[in-house]
């Protein structure tokens, strides 16, 4: 199940900068901002290419930098993860991928 994002217009460099800027901003646990740094990315296609990874270690790089970890999403959940993503991306209610991530991608090391 794929989602095709080609019809998406291409990022604007201002908006994507004040769109993180407002999400870093949020006083919410680390873990919180991290993810919806990810996912954010993601669907937002800010990267050339790579976007799920580059989009994973952008998130990563903000944990870490805050002490909380890594997210990791494991193999064996890759298929529900591309599910979930694909119904985030349709505008489904972001709290299931959110919560996914929290309970089976986050190792708080």
């Amino acid at each position: 199940m794929e989602l095709s994002m080609e019809y998406l217009p291409l990022p604007v460099e201002s908006v994507v900068k004040e769109r993180i800027t407002e999400v870093v901003g949020q006083e919410k646990p680390a873990i919180d901002v991290a993810i919806e740094l990810c996912l954010y990315c993601m669907k937002t296609q800010v990267f050339l290419d790579g976007n799920k990874r580059a989009s994973v270690i952008f998130a990563n790089h903000y944990l870490i930098a805050h002490g909380m970890g890594v997210l990791v999403i494991p193999e064996k959940e890759v298929p529900k993860f591309k599910k979930l993503l694909v119904s985030f991306y349709e505008g489904e209610n972001t709290a299931v991928i959110y919560g996914f991530m929290k309970e089976r991608c986050w190792k708080n090391l």
